[in-house]
């Protein structure tokens, strides 16, 4: 399976994120949500890795790895508590075209902190991007 279907196949999953969660946020304070949903995906996660036959204990991340995870999965915990929040108070499309605009981020932060060499086709496509957000709120 290529990349570009992984990725598509995310964004589907991303897209319906936003939609059950905003039904799901009914009457329910969003932190909890989160965490309830943080810990049915580690759940799942769980049951995924050892299904496929991925947990070997003798293999698990350690040092400069296990940092940037651990920071990952923190940023990833404040991203869905500021996102569940604002899909609460904000209608789904806005909220997750905003929350899209991670893409420029990622741009950005790969330009300074990874090394990642700047095209302007790649500054073109993060300017779409954003028009695109600015359209949707």
């Amino acid at each position: 399976m290529s990349w570009i279907l992984l990725a598509l196949i995310g964004a589907i999953f991303a897209a319906l994120v936003a939609i059950f969660g905003k039904v799901g946020l009914q009457g329910i304070d969003t932190t909890l949500a989160t965490t309830v949903r943080a810990v049915i995906m580690a759940a799942f996660l769980i049951a995924v890795s050892f299904s496929m036959g991925k947990i070997n204990f003798a293999s698990l991340p350690q040092g400069r790895a296990l940092f940037f995870i651990t920071l990952s999965g923190i940023a990833g915990a404040l991203s869905w508590l500021a996102m569940f929040a604002a899909l609460k108070m904000g209608p789904a499309p806005s909220v997750a075209a905003i929350d899209r605009t991670s893409v420029v981020f990622v741009l950005i932060f790969s330009l300074l902190f990874l090394g990642t060499q700047f095209t302007w086709k790649a500054l073109l496509g993060a300017v779409f991007i954003t028009l695109g957000a600015m359209l949707m709120v």
